[in-house]
């Protein structure tokens, strides 16, 4: 069957003012590219949606620049081959890049993986092989270092890294705690092996809730969602504990005022190590984790669910929906 030679994309039509819309977004038809030298054509099967791409849609630079408006969505893809010209990549191999929101990339070579299907299903490089797993496995061992029979507690802990984190700190021999927004995404958590879940939504004030599911006190802090709940949760940490955090998805769309409760107080008389980390900050390293990843999955002691939005034209749904908790584990669009 000849391939389209259309190539459908999502570009960004404007900076979004508080949590995105759908019009944020123009989808636009161009002719399908050409298969640049050094480099591969690859048509989209999987395009992952994951919450740091609200800070690059924000007209700010952060740790890395910003989206500009009238540009194509970033973000991980993964496809197959269909034109190459580069000898280590052949037509009809599986890759992953950041080609993002469209049906072709073109790509230097350099900037993709080959990925092997018959050792995990590919769009498992956009979840626990991907960056999903790589931020779960590096944040936990490398900043929270949990030890055996301690506390940790995960905040998003039904989304595809928290989801991570608490079942590699159960392989870690922890006591481990999730916060969800629903009772049904507490139930999830726990049939992965946390031993307690807060839906935060209904299980108030957080610190007498945290109380019970945390008699020890909190050794370890896995933070993907700030505001209240981390607030109460840095109330609750034990001295020299640590904080690993990873995301703030309850701030990226909100525009008030309202600082918080300030914790350094904690912090101080706590001595408590809190620190922020970018990812990439391990890229040399995740050959090795994936290595790890692979083995706890084989074992059947670590998994994830998928949420899969079909066609590539629902992409800005998928991407808004993280924000109003409709994704359990990784959100997925199946181009």
């Amino acid at each position: 069957m000849p391939l389209p030679d259309r190539n459908r994309r999502f570009l960004l039509a404007r900076v979004p003012e508080g949590m995105p819309r759908e019009s944020d977004f123009l989808l636009q038809e161009e002719a399908r590219p050409a298969c640049p030298a050094n480099g591969v054509l690859v048509r989209s099967i999987w395009i992952s949606v994951d919450p740091y791409l609200r800070g690059r849609i924000s007209g700010i630079r952060t740790y890395i620049d910003p989206i500009p408006a009238g540009s194509v969505m970033e973000s991980a893809a993964v496809g197959q081959v269909v034109e190459s010209q580069t000898p280590n990549i052949q037509a009809g191999d599986f890759v992953t890049g950041m080609w993002g929101w469209q049906d072709y990339g073109a790509v230097d070579a350099a900037r993709v993986r080959v990925l092997d299907p018959a050792e995990a299903p590919i769009q498992t490089a956009l979840g626990l092989l991907g960056g999903t797993g790589m931020t779960a496995y590096f944040g936990l061992t490398e900043l929270c270092a949990p030890k055996q029979g301690e506390t940790v507690l995960v905040s998003g802990a039904a989304g595809a890294v928290g989801s991570a984190v608490g079942q590699i700190a159960k392989i870690l021999g922890c006591h481990v705690v999730g916060t969800t927004g629903t009772e049904a995404k507490s139930e999830y958590i726990k049939s992965l092996g946390f031993d307690g879940a807060l839906n935060y939504r209904t299980d108030l004030p957080y610190r007498q809730s945290l109380s019970q599911l945390c008699p020890n006190g909190i050794d370890c802090y896995f933070d993907n969602v700030g505001g209240e709940l981390t607030d109460a949760a840095m109330q609750m940490m034990n001295f020299r504990g640590r904080v690993a955090v990873c995301g703030q998805i309850s701030q990226y769309n909100d525009r008030s005022l309202d600082v918080g409760r300030r914790p350094f107080t904690e912090i101080l008389v706590k001595q408590l190590r809190v620190e922020g980390f970018i990812v990439t900050r391990w890229a040399s390293r995740f050959a090795e984790g994936r290595r790890q990843i692979s083995v706890w999955m084989k074992e059947g002691r670590l998994r994830c669910e998928e949420t899969v939005y079909e066609g590539l034209e629902n992409t800005p749904k998928a991407f808004i929906g993280l924000f109003r908790g409709e994704n359990t584990g990784k959100a997925l669009v199946h181009v």
